[in-house]
């Protein structure tokens, strides 16, 4: 790992950098080929959240989604950290439903909401928590979807099976990480291992790695044919209901709903961020030192979005606002800029369609 890793991203004030935020982006087509590489991209990252939509693939690809009827909004929060507002609880309570379980299913464990007006409502109510507000728990009632159709195929009582679905030697979070595997190409057998926040195993691997999964799944090759047709199921329903993804005023909200199917893009903990842009076959993916997910990471998504994607002007302002964010204190006066450094803009305008 170099020294020190590039400067990505600048808090100013005062007409002086304030803060620095270092870190890894790398680009990578379908066919593995590095297209820009910033920082140490060989370095094992855990990706977090950023891989949901390659551990939603087994979902799809095997049969449980059709069989249960899921619906694009169902599909999306399966691949979502959502705020945990009412809709985002809802769907994931009625996705279980539909497998014939209830939210005890869920071994995510339970934190407020994400979403403060959601957060808010519940304690007015005088109300607690349950696992549905997880931001996880779309992610993890589509694994026990996956595991009563594995249940039932095998003559097994589904609620028995799905127990314990978030140890690594579970029948379903084998399936899931298989899936990983061949969407990143991640020798997983010999990755470092840790436990993410909602219980389920997190592997460490290169970010050229995790970028050159996202490339996959935004064109399907290199996947197989089931996973390739599910990668493509899923992208539909997270441009079909990006609000499932992850919620209002959330940054992988508001880029879909303005960019559609041109772009997945999933935001991770610890200053994770993915991206698949299929009209150009590229995935991304980036890594901010200082795991400054609301702040930094956001910056360059929206600046590697900017310089990739074919946008119109009213894209480009809206895109333009996050990759150049004015920073206004509490009487509401600009005090700062946080923008992408001059050192990111300059290699990605080589890339410039």
């Amino acid at each position: 790992m170099p020294n020190v890793q590039p400067d990505l991203v600048h808090a100013l004030r005062g007409g002086i950098v304030e803060s620095f935020h270092r870190g890894a982006l790398a680009i990578v087509d379908a066919d593995g080929r590095s297209l820009l590489a910033l920082g140490d991209v060989q370095r094992p990252v855990f990706p977090r959240s950023a891989c949901k939509v390659m551990q939603a693939l087994p979902l799809v690809a095997s049969g449980a989604a059709d069989a249960l009827g899921l619906t694009d909004a169902e599909l999306a929060l399966a691949c979502a950290s959502h705020g945990g507002e009412p809709e985002h609880a809802a769907t994931a309570a009625a996705m279980l439903a539909k497998a014939g379980l209830d939210p005890a299913a869920l071994e995510c464990g339970a934190h407020w909401p994400y979403n403060d007006s959601a957060t808010k409502a519940l304690a007015t109510a005088g109300a607690q928590p349950g696992a549905l507000h997880n931001n996880c728990s779309g992610k993890h009632a589509g694994f026990v979807c996956l595991g009563c159709l594995m249940a039932r195929q095998a003559g097994q009582d589904p609620a028995a099976f799905v127990r314990g679905y978030v140890r690594p030697g579970h029948p379903v979070m084998r399936e899931i990480t298989a899936a990983l595997a061949a969407a990143t190409g991640a020798d997983l057998g010999r990755a470092p291992m840790g436990t993410d926040g909602c219980s389920i195993p997190t592997f460490a691997f290169p970010l050229q790695q995790l970028a050159h999964g996202f490339a996959r799944i935004g064109t399907g090759v290199g996947l197989s044919d089931s996973h390739a047709r599910a990668a493509r199921r899923l992208r539909q329903a997270v441009a079909a209901s990006p609000f499932h993804v992850a919620g209002t005023g959330r940054l992988d909200t508001r880029l879909m709903q303005r960019l559609g199917a041109r772009l997945f893009c999933k935001v991770g903990a610890e200053g994770v961020y993915g991206a698949a842009l299929p009209e150009s076959g590229l995935g991304v993916a980036i890594k901010m030192d200082d795991g400054n997910t609301a702040r930094a990471a956001e910056v360059v998504m929206a600046a590697v979005v900017d310089a990739l994607m074919h946008l119109d002007d009213a894209e480009r302002s809206f895109v333009a606002s996050i990759s150049d964010l004015a920073l206004v204190n509490w009487n509401g006066i600009e005090v700062g800029r946080l923008q992408a450094s001059s050192g990111l803009r300059s290699a990605l305008q080589g890339l410039r369609a």
